[in-house]
């Protein structure tokens, strides 16, 4: 009797291989670099409400005026999240990654220069155009480098950069943008910092295994991969083109994000963004000027606003922890639910103690939301729209953030800060129900 000889087993895809990779050097360095672009993103948006708080002060900007300079910004980054995901599909995640940084690092820089508010809106605009753009290519990138059994993971830790970005603008606000009436130009010209570091982005991040291969660029997407296998001293298989058309596939297949599979997480995943954006910025931006308007001096404010920007980190570091444990459905449904419950309290205190510890409660639950937000996004859509998918959810979302500086001033005016905190809670809740609705990825590969 003749033995059957066994079936050739094939030989794994970059994908797969990739996927089997330990955590490595390699990785460290991509989500270092993207990182320290990502916590320079967060220095810059975070400038803006203590620019808007010190520009009440020194140049007698009325509410309405702060909202149009927050607004401005939050425009260009609901068009740069949008067209930034578009261009990440077709020209490449690295390239879009590094032309963003310089953008809105030189209109930053600019900004500082600026002679009036019309000028200033105008610049923020474009500093918009490219934050709103990086943040959606930049977790793409590294969700398509990360191991499948620790990919929430690592995007949490890209996001938790967010926070180290926003204690910087604290920092910055506390010391520099209060120490007198041109202290706030000096802490815009900062911001010029990501111009230069965008050349250093360009030059050391690889590129997407994935977006290369669905353009049949293969030597440039074993080159990347090989790069990774020896950070780990693994070999790579003997035949590793074997399967390099499967990857590449779906490149004559393209999907829209509301075709008949993808439409349903589509919808849940705006709906969180919009949310999201509405109560994060609505807050955060205000926060500042708001103290200031319960009689707290500019110093005072200020430092009030780092203290409870510090409780972001351990924030993330839950967040990190719970998405490879719960998932990433139950993570960010239980911080939103939290965050609702924190911007409650933070409407109903009455005191500079109870302000702080509710401020430290929302700062912990909303930015594990967001930790845990920015890892489910990739992983809904498959390659040939991933950059797309994140990036129009990101920019549906900043219509909500362009809204929530005008909101703000209304709602207080009409029923003080319980009102205006109610209504973040509540956009919070309807968040966590729409994330409930999002499949669960987690332990999963990514979708060619």
């Amino acid at each position: 009797m003749t033995a059957t000889p066994p079936a050739q087993e094939l030989a794994p895809t970059r994908s797969e291989r990739l996927d089997r990779l330990p955590f490595t050097r390699r990785h460290g360095k991509l989500l270092g670099a993207s990182g320290i672009g990502w916590a320079l993103d967060a220095m810059d948006v975070g400038l803006v409400s203590f620019v808007i708080a010190a520009l009440s002060v020194h140049w007698g900007i009325s509410k309405g005026d702060g909202s149009l300079l927050a607004s401005a910004g939050f425009v260009g980054m609901a068009i740069g999240a949008t067209v930034g995901g578009l261009l990440a599909d077709r020209i490449g995640r690295r390239s879009v990654f590094a032309l963003t940084l310089l953008v809105y690092g030189l209109a930053t820089g600019a900004s500082a220069l600026a002679g009036g508010l019309a000028v200033l809106i105008t610049l923020r605009f474009v500093v918009g155009l490219g934050l709103g753009a990086e943040l959606p290519v930049a977790s793409t990138l590294v969700s398509e480098f990360a191991p499948k059994r620790i990919r929430g993971r690592v995007v949490v830790w890209l996001e938790a950069f967010w926070a180290l970005g926003w204690i910087l603008a604290a920092l910055i606000g506390t010391f520099v943008a209060a120490s007198g009436p041109n202290g706030w130009r000096w802490a815009l010209a900062i911001g010029v910092v990501p111009a230069l570091y965008s050349l250093v982005i360009r030059l050391s991040l690889p590129e997407s295994v994935r977006y290369l291969e669905s353009r049949g660029r293969y030597e440039e997407a074993e080159a990347a991969v090989r790069q990774f296998e020896e950070s780990a001293d693994v070999p790579p298989p003997a035949d590793p083109d074997a399967r390099h058309g499967e990857s590449a596939a779906t490149e004559h297949t393209r999907e829209s994000i509301w075709s008949p599979g993808l439409r349903a997480r589509t919808a849940g995943l705006w709906v969180v963004w919009f949310c999201i954006n509405l109560s994060y910025y609505g807050a955060f931006i205000w926060i500042p000027t708001l103290l200031v308007d319960r009689g707290f001096d500019l110093t005072r404010s200020f430092t009030f606003t780092l203290i409870i920007t510090l409780a972001q980190i351990p924030g993330y570091a839950v967040s990190a922890w719970l998405i490879e444990v719960l998932g990433r459905r139950w993570t960010l449904t239980i911080f939103l639910a939290g965050s609702a419950a924190a911007a409650t309290a933070y409407g109903l205190a009455d005191s500079a103690t109870a302000i702080i510890v509710a401020g430290c409660l929302l700062s912990f639950f909303n930015l594990g939301a967001w930790g845990a937000l920015y890892a489910i996004g990739p992983e809904l859509y498959p390659t040939p729209v991933r950059g797309t998918g994140t990036g129009a959810a990101a920019g549906f979302g900043r219509i909500a953030s362009l809204l929530a500086p005008f909101m703000v001033p209304v709602l207080v005016a009409s029923g003080g800060e319980i009102l205006a905190f109610g209504i973040f809670a509540l956009a919070f809740a309807l968040a966590a129900v729409a994330a409930f609705t999002l499949p669960e990825q987690r332990g999963r590969a990514l979708e060619a």
